[in-house]
């Protein structure tokens, strides 16, 4: 990879951070979390945690307790998770795989070979069920590869994990991992794009863009909105 190629694909990080990642969650995310009807309320844990969080249980206080974990974290973590797969596919034109159960296909900077890949977001954003899934994705691929005399070995089908360290790896993944390479985090940008450090370019150049954005005022709507709706329902 080029210089001015891992600049113009840093830039589109950017660009596709902004248009997919914010929008999303300003326009998405914290609206919906200002509606009540978006919301399981436990009313037995309500006002202690919003008395745990701010020292009072009042409807503001228990709409922020409400609305910070949602937006500051399952939202948008589900948000990222469901466009993985688009934002390679944005970075990097033509890796896109017609093969059932496989997101990518592209050749390892490291070892050379044709990778058949399975896109996932984080180290622990899979359950169960997506082993067995996964697995039989990839022992779909190696039949069809023997059927077809292709030279498609077991090293060559990876789970490719965007963020985090092997350390991390739930255990759905090491059960993954006993049978096929899960690759994450700088290992896996490395492999993509055969530049060492690229995740944490990657890293650096999404940071530049946090830096563009302050949504403290949109927080604080979202929860005028929420207690407004609160104070109503439990209050009055």
């Amino acid at each position: 990879m080029t210089e001015e190629k891992r600049i113009e694909i840093l830039n589109n990080a950017k660009e596709f951070f902004r248009s997919e990642i914010v929008t999303s969650h300003i326009e998405g995310a914290c609206k919906r979390a200002s509606k009540l009807s978006e919301y399981n309320v436990n009313p037995f844990l309500f006002k202690y945690l919003a008395n745990f969080l701010t020292g009072n249980d009042n409807a503001e206080s228990i709409a922020r307790a409400l609305v910070l974990p949602r937006i500051l974290g399952s939202s948008i973590n589900t948000s990222f998770g469901m466009k993985i797969q688009k934002l390679i596919g944005q970075l990097f034109q033509g890796l896109g795989s017609t093969t059932t159960g496989i997101d990518i296909e592209f050749i390892d900077a490291i070892d050379g070979r044709r990778k058949y890949c399975q896109l996932k977001a984080g180290p622990n954003t899979i359950n169960h069920d997506d082993v067995v899934t996964v697995i039989n994705h990839f022992n779909g691929v190696r039949n069809l590869a023997r059927t077809n005399n292709l030279n498609v070995g077991i090293n060559d089908m990876i789970v490719g994990v965007i963020y985090g360290e092997e350390a991390e790896l739930s255990s759905h993944y090491k059960k993954i991992s006993n049978s096929f390479p899960v690759i994450i985090g700088k290992e896996f940008w490395y492999r993509l794009t055969g530049k060492e450090d690229f995740y944490f370019d990657l890293i650096d150049a999404i940071g530049d863009v946090a830096l563009e954005v302050d949504g403290s005022h949109i927080v604080e709507e979202t929860i005028s909105n929420l207690a407004l709706e609160i104070q109503a329902k439990y209050f009055e």
